[in-house]
């Protein structure tokens, strides 16, 4: 999970940075997540990955140009901030995610029993 968690650090990171909207899109995509398996991610956000890879390959390229950036650049500035969104909204719910793995379980003090041989003796 910290690798996804990395990933879209990594993506967001790009949309936030200099530069017009859909060339960080692309960059982001292409460097950070264009890789990633859908299987691979949770549950929750296998449909959201699997719509904006599908949204980000949806126009066919002209001669020497990606899949990626024939689709963004078709794409008005709208569409591609509605991309970045996306980006941000599954990177959060990467890190939820990676939080809820990494909780450790909670016990109340009566579960805990603790051995005779560990009880200091007070005089």
């Amino acid at each position: 999970m910290t690798y996804h968690v990395d990933r879209f650090y990594a993506a967001v990171s790009v949309l936030a940075g200099d530069g017009h909207i859909k060339q960080r899109l692309i960059r982001a995509y292409q460097e950070n997540l264009e890789d990633i398996a859908e299987g691979d991610l949770p549950r929750e956000l296998e449909q959201a990955f699997r719509e904006l890879r599908t949204r980000l390959n949806c126009v066919p390229p002209l001669a020497g140009e990606a899949t990626v950036c024939a689709s963004v650049r078709k794409m008005s500035i709208t569409e591609a901030c509605e991309c970045a969104v996306k980006v941000v909204d599954m990177y959060g719910e990467v890190i939820r995610q990676a939080e809820t793995l990494q909780d450790p379980i909670q016990l109340q003090e009566e579960d805990v029993k603790v051995p005779p041989f560990l009880v200091k003796s007070v005089s």
